[in-house]
């Protein structure tokens, strides 16, 4: 028995029609047939997303007809209230020249030699320049490091002398594990282990630059490397 559907490009014909597909792949059976491209033809335009299954049955028809085409035959749809539906409207164009069509498009959408634009050129530029410096990070060795790092008295507090060492944060720098060694007179300097990337950290820049300048240097008064050992 032939199934009926009543005005499909209305509001009211789409909502039936969603209905009806909410538990179907096609209009009838378990594959595409001419049914589904009656129906297909009938809608004058692409449904609303609003009309959910309506809307991924018409896509998937429409991706059938480019792709691979449509063979079943069906048991028999009748579309009323829509405009007479032709034998062209419902014939699947061949496979060959679906594929051939698509391959002349694509080869006309790309333009293998031409210029690039100044856009482009940059864009490139600066990929290339990404790509060589994440490979320079990658390739870049490591050194762990010992520093002795000394206060100025025995008055120092040297649990906040560690809270300024460890402060310092740059890339490429990472602290390790410490302790405090007696150096007499009451006086502990502080030892630390750091791993450095040697791309990335200076240990004499570290020292200079960071550990033994203010604020650091109200407990830092001076900072010795006692073993340096490449990873």
């Amino acid at each position: 028995m032939a199934v009926t559907f009543h005005d499909i490009n209305s509001a009211v014909g789409l909502k039936k029609l969603d209905d009806y597909l909410l538990a179907r792949s096609y209009i009838t059976g378990y594959e595409a047939s001419k049914d589904d491209l009656i129906v297909h033809a009938a809608l004058s335009k692409p449904p609303s997303s609003e009309f959910v299954n309506v809307s991924r049955w018409y896509n998937h028809i429409t991706a059938l007809l480019r792709i691979s085409g449509v063979s079943g035959q069906g048991s028999g749809v009748i579309v009323e209230g829509s405009a007479p539906i032709t034998e062209e409207a419902v014939a699947t164009p061949p496979v060959a020249d679906t594929k051939a069509s698509a391959a002349e498009d694509s080869d006309d959408d790309v333009d293998l030699f031409g210029e690039e634009t100044e856009e482009e050129k940059k864009a490139a530029e600066e990929r290339a320049a990404s790509i060589k410096a994440s490979t320079k990070k990658k390739e870049s060795g490591k050194s762990s490091v010992l520093l002795d790092v000394k206060p100025w008295d025995d008055e120092t507090d040297m649990k906040k002398l560690e809270e300024a060492v460890r402060s310092v944060h740059l890339e490429g720098l990472h602290w390790g594990a410490s302790k405090l060694v007696a150096v007499g007179y009451g006086i502990k300097k502080l030892q630390i282990m750091l791993t450095i990337v040697d791309d990335l950290v200076s240990v004499d820049t570290l020292i200079e630059e960071q550990l033994t300048v203010e604020p650091i240097n109200e407990y830092v008064q001076s900072c010795d490397i006692v073993a340096f050992n490449k990873i």
